[in-house]
């Protein structure tokens, strides 16, 4: 790598080193990985205080979305001694017994490490350290199966809301920045387990209700035009796109707070479709919509 490749900046006191600034991730859109860290730079004062204390997962594209990718749980040897760690028992079948050492975002100088990783996508648990696996957060992931869109994705959580306001919840909803939706709420004094046993009974719920548009079964076999309430990302071993996260896409979508109406009025994909500069305008004007979470 050449000397210009690189460039030492001072972040909140932190030298960092970063690097291919003009190294294009997004070949569509021309989205280089310098606007990749400015992003992350002027979002993370929404962003940081929804990871803080949740081991993160990356997704890296070292050759942008169009290249080859990698989940790296295990933070990077690789790493300044300043970076927050935290080592947590895996609980996944191909990995029972090990453990598994997690980069934890918690300030500015490491999110724009990782991001300098080509770590496009953070993706986080529904708790926090060090109270591991006693979730936070309630999460329904809502996947609409072809040739269902975010917009059939919308009506589901329409459905869903009063189901969770009736038990004292308080649903708010994000873009996925794919195609789906996720709706979150505030819980306490349960564990991963009892979460997604309560989350799956809201959903089984929904699909008795509405069996022509909804399903709370993986087999993808049911899921043609339909919404897969995903109620298993309530696994404390699972991880779900952090809020303002960008997403790996054709464009530098964001997983993006949106308020209800703007659910409730969802008539095609476009309405809910927001790249990283669309989300900087929001927060500027809105605030932190998912703001009730924390």
């Amino acid at each position: 790598m050449s000397p210009e490749d690189k460039v030492a900046v001072l972040v909140d006191g932190r030298t960092l080193t970063l690097t291919n600034l003009a190294k294009v991730l997004y070949p569509d859109d021309g989205f280089t990985k310098a606007e990749v860290l400015d992003y992350y730079q002027r979002v993370a004062p929404v962003l940081l205080p929804h990871i803080a204390d949740r081991p993160v997962t990356l997704k890296r594209y070292p050759e942008g979305v169009d290249g080859e990718a990698f989940f790296q749980k295990h933070v990077t040897e690789h790493r300044p001694d300043w970076i927050r760690t935290a080592t947590v028992s895996s609980a996944s079948s191909r990995a029972r017994g090990t453990m598994v050492t997690y980069l934890v975002v918690d300030d500015l100088p490491t999110l724009i490490w990782a991001a300098n990783l080509a770590g496009l996508e953070l993706h986080v648990p529904q708790w926090r350290m060090p109270a591991v696996r006693e979730p936070d957060l309630l999460v329904f992931d809502l996947d609409p199966g072809e040739p269902a869109t975010v917009v059939e994705c919308c009506q589901v959580a329409v459905d869903l809301r009063p189901l969770l306001e009736a038990d004292g919840l308080a649903p708010l909803a994000k873009t996925s920045g794919g195609k789906g939706l996720q709706l979150y709420a505030r819980i306490s004094g349960m564990t991963s387990e009892a979460a997604s046993d309560k989350a799956r009974g809201y959903a089984e719920s929904l699909e008795r209700a509405h069996p022509a548009r909804v399903v709370s079964r993986m087999t993808r076999a049911l899921r043609a035009g339909k919404v897969l309430i995903d109620w298993s990302q309530n696994n404390g071993s699972k991880t779900t796109v952090a809020p303002y996260s960008l997403r790996a896409r054709s464009h530098p979508t964001v997983s993006t707070p949106v308020s209800w109406d703007e659910v409730g009025s969802c008539r095609r994909p476009a309405d809910l479709f927001f790249t990283a500069d669309v989300v900087l305008d929001r927060v500027a004007a809105q605030g932190d919509l998912f703001g009730p979470l924390l």
